[in-house]
Protein backbone atom coordinates (compact mmCIF):
# COMPACT_ATOMS: atom_id res chain seq x y z
CA UNK A 1 0.00 0.00 0.00
CA UNK A 2 1.42 3.43 -0.90
CA UNK A 3 2.33 5.97 1.77
CA UNK A 4 -0.45 8.27 0.56
CA UNK A 5 -3.04 5.48 0.57
CA UNK A 6 -2.04 4.56 4.12
CA UNK A 7 -2.26 8.23 5.15
CA UNK A 8 -5.73 8.50 3.57
CA UNK A 9 -6.89 5.38 5.41
CA UNK A 10 -5.58 6.68 8.73
CA UNK A 11 -7.23 10.05 8.15
CA UNK A 12 -10.56 8.35 7.40
CA UNK A 13 -10.32 6.60 10.77
CA UNK A 14 -9.77 9.95 12.48
CA UNK A 15 -12.12 12.19 10.51
CA UNK A 16 -15.00 9.72 10.81
CA UNK A 17 -14.73 8.38 14.35
CA UNK A 18 -16.86 5.38 15.23
CA UNK A 19 -20.28 6.09 16.73
CA UNK A 20 -19.38 4.10 19.84
CA UNK A 21 -16.44 3.69 22.18
CA UNK A 22 -14.78 0.65 20.62
CA UNK A 23 -12.32 0.31 23.49
CA UNK A 24 -15.18 0.26 26.00
CA UNK A 25 -16.94 -2.34 23.85
CA UNK A 26 -13.78 -4.47 23.77
CA UNK A 27 -13.53 -4.12 27.56
CA UNK A 28 -17.14 -5.19 28.02
CA UNK A 29 -16.74 -8.22 25.74
CA UNK A 30 -13.45 -9.22 27.36
CA UNK A 31 -14.91 -8.86 30.84
CA UNK A 32 -18.10 -10.79 29.98
CA UNK A 33 -16.01 -13.74 28.86
CA UNK A 34 -13.95 -13.61 32.04
CA UNK A 35 -10.67 -13.36 30.15
CA UNK A 36 -7.48 -12.43 31.97
CA UNK A 37 -5.42 -9.31 31.37
CA UNK A 38 -8.34 -6.91 31.02
CA UNK A 39 -6.41 -3.77 31.98
CA UNK A 40 -3.46 -4.64 29.74
CA UNK A 41 -5.80 -5.37 26.80
CA UNK A 42 -7.60 -2.05 27.31
CA UNK A 43 -4.29 -0.17 27.53
CA UNK A 44 -2.96 -1.84 24.36
CA UNK A 45 -6.20 -1.25 22.46
CA UNK A 46 -6.31 2.38 23.62
CA UNK A 47 -2.70 2.84 22.53
CA UNK A 48 -3.45 1.36 19.10
CA UNK A 49 -6.48 3.67 18.65
CA UNK A 50 -4.52 6.72 19.86
CA UNK A 51 -1.77 5.82 17.37
CA UNK A 52 -4.33 5.82 14.55
CA UNK A 53 -5.65 9.21 15.64
CA UNK A 54 -2.28 10.91 16.12
CA UNK A 55 -0.71 9.50 12.95
CA UNK A 56 -3.84 10.37 10.96
CA UNK A 57 -3.71 13.97 12.17
CA UNK A 58 0.02 14.21 11.49
CA UNK A 59 -0.28 12.79 7.97
CA UNK A 60 -3.23 15.08 7.24
CA UNK A 61 -1.14 18.12 8.20
CA UNK A 62 1.92 16.86 6.31
CA UNK A 63 -0.22 16.23 3.23
CA UNK A 64 -0.34 20.02 2.82
CA UNK A 65 3.40 19.75 2.01
CA UNK A 66 3.09 16.56 -0.09
CA UNK A 67 4.84 14.67 2.72
CA UNK A 68 4.02 11.63 4.79
CA UNK A 69 5.34 11.05 8.29
CA UNK A 70 7.98 8.61 7.03
CA UNK A 71 9.30 11.20 4.56
CA UNK A 72 9.16 13.91 7.21
CA UNK A 73 11.18 11.72 9.60
CA UNK A 74 13.83 11.16 6.92
CA UNK A 75 14.13 14.90 6.29
CA UNK A 76 14.32 15.61 10.02
CA UNK A 77 17.01 12.96 10.53
CA UNK A 78 19.10 14.46 7.75
CA UNK A 79 18.66 17.97 9.18
CA UNK A 80 20.24 16.82 12.45
CA UNK A 81 23.20 15.12 10.75
CA UNK A 82 26.58 16.72 10.26
CA UNK A 83 26.55 18.54 6.92
CA UNK A 84 22.89 17.46 6.54
CA UNK A 85 23.98 14.11 5.07
CA UNK A 86 23.96 10.46 6.07
CA UNK A 87 24.54 7.04 4.56
CA UNK A 88 21.31 5.31 3.55
CA UNK A 89 22.10 2.22 5.62
CA UNK A 90 22.56 4.37 8.71
CA UNK A 91 19.27 6.13 7.98
CA UNK A 92 17.52 2.76 8.01
CA UNK A 93 19.06 1.93 11.39
CA UNK A 94 18.10 5.28 12.86
CA UNK A 95 14.58 5.24 11.44
CA UNK A 96 14.21 1.55 12.36
CA UNK A 97 12.92 0.57 8.94
CA UNK A 98 13.84 -2.02 6.34
CA UNK A 99 16.39 -0.93 3.69
CA UNK A 100 13.71 -1.24 0.99
CA UNK A 101 11.57 1.30 2.86
CA UNK A 102 14.48 3.73 3.09
CA UNK A 103 15.14 3.37 -0.63
CA UNK A 104 11.48 4.04 -1.47
CA UNK A 105 11.37 7.06 0.83
CA UNK A 106 14.59 8.51 -0.56
CA UNK A 107 13.46 7.83 -4.16
CA UNK A 108 10.39 10.00 -3.60
CA UNK A 109 12.27 12.74 -1.72
CA UNK A 110 14.91 12.83 -4.46
CA UNK A 111 12.24 13.02 -7.17
CA UNK A 112 10.75 16.01 -5.31
CA UNK A 113 14.16 17.73 -5.10
CA UNK A 114 14.28 17.54 -1.31
CA UNK A 115 17.38 15.32 -1.10
CA UNK A 116 20.25 14.28 -3.33
CA UNK A 117 21.92 10.91 -3.51
CA UNK A 118 25.61 10.33 -4.31
CA UNK A 119 28.37 7.80 -3.74
CA UNK A 120 29.71 8.05 -0.19
CA UNK A 121 33.13 9.80 -0.29
CA UNK A 122 34.68 7.48 2.32
CA UNK A 123 32.95 4.16 1.60
CA UNK A 124 32.47 2.99 -2.00
CA UNK A 125 29.82 0.49 -0.88
CA UNK A 126 27.58 3.19 0.64
CA UNK A 127 25.26 5.82 -0.75
CA UNK A 128 25.16 9.26 0.85
CA UNK A 129 21.87 11.13 1.10
CA UNK A 130 22.05 14.90 1.47
CA UNK A 131 19.25 17.29 2.47
CA UNK A 132 18.85 20.11 -0.06
CA UNK A 133 18.02 23.72 0.77
CA UNK A 134 14.51 23.10 -0.60
CA UNK A 135 14.25 20.04 1.62
CA UNK A 136 15.27 22.04 4.68
CA UNK A 137 12.77 24.80 3.85
CA UNK A 138 9.96 22.26 3.43
CA UNK A 139 10.96 20.52 6.67
CA UNK A 140 10.87 23.82 8.59
CA UNK A 141 7.44 24.74 7.20
CA UNK A 142 6.07 21.25 7.92
CA UNK A 143 7.49 21.34 11.45
CA UNK A 144 5.75 24.65 12.10
CA UNK A 145 2.50 23.08 10.92
CA UNK A 146 2.97 20.06 13.19
CA UNK A 147 3.69 22.36 16.11
CA UNK A 148 0.46 24.24 15.34
CA UNK A 149 -1.53 21.00 15.79
CA UNK A 150 0.52 19.95 18.82
CA UNK A 151 1.89 16.98 16.86
CA UNK A 152 -1.59 15.50 16.52
CA UNK A 153 -2.22 15.41 20.26
CA UNK A 154 -5.07 17.89 20.08
CA UNK A 155 -6.18 19.40 23.35
CA UNK A 156 -4.15 17.04 25.50
CA UNK A 157 -2.61 19.08 28.32
CA UNK A 158 1.14 19.45 28.82
CA UNK A 159 1.17 17.44 32.06
CA UNK A 160 -0.81 14.64 30.41
CA UNK A 161 1.60 14.60 27.46
CA UNK A 162 4.50 14.15 29.87
CA UNK A 163 2.63 11.39 31.74
CA UNK A 164 1.93 9.55 28.47
CA UNK A 165 5.59 9.87 27.44
CA UNK A 166 6.71 8.50 30.80
CA UNK A 167 4.29 5.55 30.60
CA UNK A 168 5.30 4.71 27.03
CA UNK A 169 8.97 4.89 28.04
CA UNK A 170 8.32 1.98 30.41
CA UNK A 171 6.90 -0.08 27.54
CA UNK A 172 9.90 0.80 25.37
CA UNK A 173 12.32 -0.05 28.19
CA UNK A 174 10.66 -3.45 28.61
CA UNK A 175 11.57 -4.14 24.96
CA UNK A 176 15.19 -3.18 25.56
CA UNK A 177 15.10 0.41 24.30
CA UNK A 178 17.54 2.81 25.91
CA UNK A 179 15.18 5.46 27.26
CA UNK A 180 17.77 7.63 28.97
CA UNK A 181 17.13 11.19 27.94
CA UNK A 182 13.90 10.54 26.07
CA UNK A 183 11.43 11.17 28.88
CA UNK A 184 10.41 14.83 29.05
CA UNK A 185 11.14 16.64 32.28
CA UNK A 186 9.87 20.09 31.32
CA UNK A 187 7.22 21.73 29.23
CA UNK A 188 9.73 24.13 27.64
CA UNK A 189 8.46 25.02 24.23
CA UNK A 190 4.97 23.70 24.94
CA UNK A 191 2.12 25.76 23.62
Amino acid sequence: MSDYRTAELLWSLVSSPPDMDLVAEARRNWNERGLDGLDAMVAATSLARAHQIVLGRINQALGEFSLTFSRYEALALLSFARDRGMAMARMGERLQVHPTSVTSTIDRLERDGLVTRSPHPDDRRATLVQLTDDGLAKLEAATSRLESIRWGLGETGDDDIIAVSESLALVRASAGDDISGSVPTTTKGAS
